[in-house]
């Protein structure tokens, strides 16, 4: 263990409006949440001199003072390989002075945690100090991921979210062959907690959030269906959660899927969840992320 000196830092534009709590989660890596919560509770940490609330919304011109924290030694002098920074470098697909757009590749989270060190957020902070995650995708989907240079043009984007102004189209490979058009799920979602301690969610329709996803069917295979997936809310494992519900388990899902079909599938050379966010559009934006390389082959083998 190291102990870090006291520190004060000065809120800037980039800061303004996080709570006081999101602030030191992210600036002290490694410190327990638990850790951050107390020391704020006990008046450790203070803005503009004064002991604050965790929910205080910090602003421009602000001054915090840190006391001395304890990190592990590892955390402090870890860094994303570079091999990560530049194959994520390489999968950016729209960039401008306030947001990059790239196509995440599955097996990559959004961010450490749990065990994972370092995700997409942590990597491109090493080129783009500033850098914050807009939305995330689960580790094992692919396709377009929205990360915000500025604050403004976070809070801009988030509230583009809060109102579904921003359109996502995902493609997905769900078992059995799909009867008919269109279809809309409407399953209120929680999230729920095994005795094993692993989180999973589960349609409720009596304690759950309102979802609703749109599904389209793209192509029709052996024993198989490409669907299109259009989001009409944004809830944890939304799609792969309505997907089962419906009985049309995503390829390759190992917590929501179907085992038979995962078996046949990886036969076929899947080795991944089957889930790809195809196409962002919002305000002048259309972005399309096509399917990887991998995916394409077993669509092409699925179609013989």
């Amino acid at each position: 263990m190291s102990e870090t000196k006291s520190n004060i830092l000065d809120i800037t534009e980039h800061e303004d409006g996080q709570r006081l709590d999101n602030f030191l989660i992210k600036t002290l890596k490694g410190v327990p949440k638990s850790h951050i919560y107390r020391i704020v509770r006990h008046g450790e940490v203070r803005v503009n001199k004064k002991r604050i609330k965790p929910d205080y919304r910090l602003q421009v011109g602000d001054i915090v003072r840190l006391p001395p924290m304890l990190r592990t030694t590892e955390k402090e002098t870890a860094t994303p390989h570079v091999k990560l920074v530049t194959l994520l470098q390489e999968r950016i697909i729209y960039e401008d002075a306030s947001l990059l757009i790239i196509n995440k590749p599955s097996g990559i989270a959004s961010h450490g945690g749990s065990g994972i060190n370092f995700g997409v957020i942590e990597a491109l902070r090493t080129v783009y100090s500033k850098l914050e995650l807009v939305h995330r995708l689960d580790r094992g989907t692919s396709g377009c991921m929205i990360l915000a240079k500025k604050r403004s043009a976070l809070l801009e984007l988030h509230a583009l979210i809060r109102e579904n102004k921003i359109k996502k189209s995902y493609q997905a490979l769900v078992r059995g062959r799909w009867q008919g058009g269109k279809r809309m799920v409407d399953a209120p979602l929680l999230k729920n907690q095994l005795c094993s301690g692993e989180r999973i969610v589960i349609v409720n329709k009596e304690h759950g959030k309102a979802a609703c996803t749109e599904f389209r069917p793209l192509q029709r295979l052996d024993n198989a269906t490409l669907v299109e997936a259009r989001l009409h809310s944004g809830r944890t494992h939304q799609i792969r959660v309505h997907a089962a519900y419906i009985g049309h388990h995503i390829a390759g899902d190992e917590k929501y899927g179907d085992t038979e079909f995962n078996k046949i599938m990886r036969k076929k050379g899947l080795r991944r969840l089957f889930l790809h966010a195809y196409a962002l559009q919002f305000n002048k934006i259309n972005i399309v992320a096509e399917l990887d390389s991998e995916l394409l082959a077993i669509l092409k083998e699925m179609s013989r």
